[in-house]
């Protein structure tokens, strides 16, 4: 064999593999973009409903913990809320140390609009995350008013003023238990419109909103910051103190309601948008680092598996494509660029939704890649014994936590 075998040998095997990826890559995204419930649609919108007769009361609940800076533009939104039956805001300062209470109740005073209770349940016990303690406190003052409905929406988060109305027309008529919607994000800073609108697409691309609201699926889930939810459903299904120790709280509410036998909702707001800046990387970074291993259930088998899927899918298209064009190899060329163009195609439509350019969308693989690292980092956070850490609280797995029977 001449001294060119070797290299000519290991020249083939190397494209035979990225063709191969890339081959692999393609079958990925084409069953993605036929069998995944339609996840790259965004017109999944709050159902028009006709509106009820009676209308039933609401208690919303607004868990804070150090959101001075964000209230000013969200509470007064939520307290003129123009519904035409009783409603009645109850709002939890979970240990804030910004004087968010306080700023609360000279926003009511401001403003006006629904009554407003401001409360502090104390810290939380073992087992308990921040969020859910307060939103147990919120749901057991709300109890006292016997309301028909819960609406637990985020401190950050500011509603139209016909937002409650049309959640509620909705959950009556569809007979939902829970209607959801995801809030729109911030994307003002440069960071914010690169990673923002991915992380609703791959928010919808692990849980179609279309397959939610099917009858009979068992895809559940919710976004935490908008959540209208039935009271006879929480107190059956032990909401919260059933899911107290969940990290990604809004999922594993929907998965209990949908194990009890309720129907939920989820689609992609109007009129709910999240306040909250993430101008720097490192801000982005945090939010999805501190819960990405939590979403993983703490497996490293998980982690693995998710890391080698993010780098098929997402990665090797734009590898394969550049490759094959500068090694002069049409194979991984032509596949590596048709699965990179199937995904920059169903990633459009999120930027649209985000009122941002299109040409955004090619660089979908380098923002993958920024959430592959944060995934990775949340697991090292982990390990390090840091945890799901979020203002200045830091969370256990759930099995390392004390059960209360």
């Amino acid at each position: 064999m001449s001294r060119s075998g070797p290299v000519a040998w290991g020249r083939l095997r190397h494209v035979s593999a990225v063709m191969w990826s890339a081959a692999g890559s393609l079958a990925a995204w084409a069953w993605l973009l036929l069998c995944q419930g339609w996840f790259w649609r965004t017109d999944v919108r709050l159902p028009p409903s006709r509106e009820p007769r009676a209308w039933p009361s609401v208690g919303v609940v607004v868990p804070a913990r150090d959101e001075a800076a964000v209230l000013p533009s969200s509470l007064p939104s939520v307290l003129a809320q123009d519904y035409p039956g009783r409603a009645e805001v109850f709002l939890v300062d979970d240990g804030s140390t910004d004087g968010t209470g306080q700023l609360a109740r000279e926003l009511a005073r401001r403003h006006g609009g629904l009554p407003l209770t401001v409360d502090s349940p104390g810290e939380p016990p073992a087992g308990w995350t921040g969020k859910l303690w307060a939103v147990r406190h919120g749901i057991g003052l709300a109890r006292a008013r016997d309301p028909e409905y819960l609406l637990l929406t985020d401190a950050d988060i500011a509603h139209a003023p016909d937002s409650l109305r049309r959640l509620v027309a909705a959950a009556r008529g569809g007979d939902f238990d829970v209607v959801s919607q995801m809030a729109r994000l911030r994307v003002e800073s440069s960071w914010e419109k690169l990673v923002v609108p991915a992380f609703v697409y791959f928010f919808a691309q692990l849980y179609p909103f279309r397959r939610i609201g099917r009858p009979g699926s068992r895809t559940a889930a919710a976004a935490g910051g908008c959540v209208l939810l039935r009271a006879e459903t929480a107190e059956r299904a032990r909401i919260p103190d059933a899911i107290r120790h969940a990290v990604i709280d809004d999922v594993a509410l929907a998965r209990s309601v949908k194990r009890g036998g309720g129907r939920v909702w989820l689609g992609l707001a109007d009129g709910v948008d999240s306040v909250r800046p993430y101008p720097r990387l490192r801000d982005l970074w945090r939010m999805v680092s501190r819960s990405a291993y939590a979403q993983l259930r703490h497996s490293p088998l998980l982690l693995a598996g998710t890391v080698a899927g993010l780098a098929l899918v997402y990665l090797v298209p734009p590898v394969a494509a550049v490759a094959g064009a500068a090694t002069g190899s049409a194979a991984p060329a032509v596949l590596g660029a048709t699965a990179w163009l199937v995904m920059t195609g169903t990633y459009v439509p999120m930027l649209r939704y985000y009122r941002l350019p299109p040409w955004l969308a090619p660089l979908l693989p380098f923002t993958a890649f920024l959430y592959l690292l944060m995934t990775v980092d949340s697991a090292v956070r982990h390990l390090r014994g840091r945890g799901a850490a979020w203002k200045g609280r830091t969370y256990a797995r759930p099995d390392a936590v004390p059960d209360e029977g």
